[in-house]
């Protein structure tokens, strides 16, 4: 297993930087503590692409280049039409607290996990469900009993979804059906004392997850294998594989438990990058 590997800086004074994508040759990012959806180059400079009321946290784009955007707190999915946001599905009658992570697929279809219970509030972990919004706003659940789903791949074929499930410690895969459905549920791997959160994945198939329990990022092999572990200096939230061959891992940290108010004035969020040898695959 290979722990060897250095972390450079990339941003930091970030409050709680999280849902990293790499898109049209930069790095986009939700910092929800600010409001800000961030979209940073790879020479380091940052700007706002939009600000959102409700909290932004999973990104993703429909075939014609529209921005998806979670709205947290709002429990809802938006859509970016020029500076303007709309809103695509209303997620509050199927999301029983705030909506996390997400990922899109080809075809413009998302798949939007949420916590289940308060986990600020330090309430007992309930199972929830993944729900799935077509691109004209029709939402469903496609899977539930899932301890926290966080952070989810789909494979290059487009057959394969991965979802981290935070509290459960493990990945779980579906097969994706012509419709969006989910089936053939399965444990991908089991992990020993790591949560994950944001996940990516990488052209042998393996998937660099962040755990901030543990305080570091892991490349898992399907079945459980650890092949890499990165110690980060703050809690890992998130990682994605980008730059312009893909063999950039962006590692995402920052304080998890911190209030808000806390967050927004100490700024304990940042990125750091380190260099990877197999690129990035799939989706997001």
């Amino acid at each position: 297993m290979q722990t060897d590997l250095p972390l450079t800086l990339f941003l930091d004074q970030l409050a709680f930087p999280e849902s990293p994508r790499w898109h049209d040759g930069a790095l986009w990012f939700s910092d929800f503590h600010t409001r800000r959806v961030q979209r940073a180059a790879m020479a380091g400079r940052c700007e706002t692409v939009v600000t959102v009321p409700g909290q932004p946290s999973g990104l993703g784009w429909l075939p014609d280049g529209t921005l998806l955007i979670v709205s947290m707190t709002e429990r809802r999915l938006l859509r970016l039409d020029g500076d303007v946001l709309t809103e695509l599905a209303d997620l509050s009658a199927l999301a029983p607290f705030h909506c996390n992570d997400m990922v899109v697929d080809a075809k413009g279809r998302a798949y939007v996990g949420n916590f289940g219970f308060d986990f600020m509030a330090r309430q007992t972990p309930r199972p929830t469900g993944l729900i799935l919004v077509l691109p004209d706003g029709q939402a469903r659940v496609v899977a539930d009993d899932l301890y926290f789903p966080n952070g989810a791949v789909i494979t290059p074929d487009g057959r394969t979804l991965i979802l981290g499930e935070s509290y459960a410690e493990r990945l779980t895969a579906f097969d994706i059906a012509e419709d969006g459905s989910l089936s053939g549920r399965r444990v991908w791997a089991t992990l020993d004392k790591a949560a994950p959160d944001g996940i990516c994945l990488d052209a042998e198939g393996a998937i660099w997850l962040a755990s901030p329990t543990s305080r570091e990022v892991l490349r898992v092999r399907e079945g459980g294998e650890v092949t890499h572990r990165i110690a980060t200096p703050g809690q890992a939230v998130a990682c994605m594989l980008g730059g312009p061959d893909r063999r950039t891992l962006f590692v995402l940290t920052t304080k998890v438990m911190l209030p808000a108010e806390q967050s927004l004035q100490s700024r304990p969020g940042a990125i750091h990058t380190v260099a990877v040898t197999v690129p990035g695959v799939g989706r997001p």
